[in-house]
Parts: C-alpha cells; sequence; structure tokens
C-alpha cells in the first residue's frame, strides 16, 4: 500500500492515474454513444427503451456504475492536484507572458473545459439518471423522457456546446496518455491522431448530433 501511496504523490504517478483513467473514461463514452444511438432507430424508441430498460436489471451494470463513479471521482481530483501544483510551481508571474508560444490552446483550457463538463455532467445526470432511476413512475419510458428534454433548444444547445468543451478536453487528453504511457512516436504520429481525431472529433459529434436532431431537425 505505501508503494502506491509513494507513486500517486509524485507527478508522474499523478500523471499515470489521470491518464488511465482517461483511458477507461473513453472506453466508457464509446459504449454509452453506442446504446444512445439507438434512438436514430425509427421504431418509436422501442430498442432505445429496452436497452435502458436492461442495464439497471443487472447486478453487472450497478457495480461497474460504482466502479466508474469512483474512476470519475479520482480522474477529477487527480487532474485538479496536478493543476493546483503546476501553477503553485511558479508563483512568480513572468513580466512578459506568451503562453500560446509554448502550449496549445487545447492544453492551456484543460482545467477550464473539464471544469465546465463536470458541472454539465451533473445536470445531465440529475436529468436523466436519478430521472430514471427514482422517478420511473413519472417517465416510465426513457424514449418519451430524452425526447421531452431534448426538445427544447436552450437545453439542446447547452449540450451541444458541452460537446464541443468535450472535444477540447479530448483533443490534449489523449495525445497527453500517449506521451504519458511513453508511446508518443513520430513512426505512429499518424495512427496517433486518427485515434485521437476519434475520440475528440467523432464521439462528441455523435453525442452533439441527437439534441441536434431532436431539437431542430425531427
Amino acid at each position: 500500500m505505501n508503494m502506491f501511496v509513494r507513486i500517486y504523490n509524485s507527478s508522474i504517478g499523478r500523471k499515470f492515474v489521470v491518464g488511465l483513467t482517461g483511458i477507461c473514461l473513453c472506453i466508457y463514452l464509446i459504449v454509452h454513444l453506442g446504446g444512445n444511438l439507438l434512438l436514430f432507430k425509427q421504431d418509436g424508441g422501442a430498442a432505445f427503451d429496452r436497452y435502458a430498460e436492461l442495464l439497471p436489471s443487472l447486478l453487472i451494470i450497478r457495480i461497474v456504475e460504482i466502479i466508474l463513479f469512483a474512476i470519475f471521482l479520482i480522474h477529477i481530483v487527480t487532474a485538479t492536484v496536478l493543476w493546483v501544483l503546476n501553477r503553485n510551481a511558479r508563483p512568480t508571474k513572468y513580466k512578459v507572458s506568451r503562453p500560446q508560444e509554448n502550449s496549445s490552446l487545447f492544453s492551456r483550457t484543460m482545467f477550464v473545459s473539464g471544469s465546465i463538463v463536470f458541472i454539465f455532467l451533473v445536470v445531465h445526470m440529475k436529468t436523466f439518471w436519478v430521472t430514471s432511476r427514482f422517478y420511473h413512475e413519472e417517465y416510465p419510458s426513457m424514449y418519451n423522457l430524452v425526447v421531452s428534454v431534448f426538445s427544447h433548444p436552450v437545453y439542446a444547445s447547452l449540450y451541444v456546446v458541452a460537446m464541443i468543451l468535450l472535444a477540447f478536453h479530448l483533443r490534449h487528453g489523449v495525445e497527453s496518455v500517449f506521451q504519458t504511457f511513453g508511446l508518443r512516436s513520430q513512426t505512429y504520429m499518424t495512427l496517433i491522431q486518427l485515434i485521437g481525431a476519434f475520440f475528440w472529433l467523432v464521439i462528441p459529434l455523435g453525442f452533439a448530433s441527437i439534441p441536434i436532431y431532436y431539437a431542430f431537425m425531427r
């Protein structure tokens, strides 16, 4: 146990924790998007409702939810600690600051984008997960709940903005994971960029397409 504590207390150890938990969350995004895309099936929401009703009935899913929540919490706390330590490492501001020359826009906005996405996720979880689990009588059909919420242009627009910020967060996050684990190489740069584009472009675009469809195109 002491060994894990020492590793976590080091900067490199914390970066590994952020990277590993980030990978787990990216895998979840793929699975979650796959289920959500059932909303586009023209069957009155039957397939999506079967999917939504099956998940909470499985014990393994309940266990995964707890583990996922723990992973998400560890990711947030560790990333915040790293951000604070990095800021405190240079208490004296430079007289001339040109951050654009030393880092990308995506890296400079990692903490801000992550914080806003976190706030959005809290609202999103309350809107869908809490309602479906604890107010099931009011919304017996998850499909009807999704349609009801995403039909409001304001919520749909905020959702799309959140996905844009998620894309910013993933843009730098995926590249950082490869660098943290020593996998960032010019030999595989094309492959790395393709994998990165899948997560920061395709995934957020897939999620954003759902509220866009129900609020503005349906």
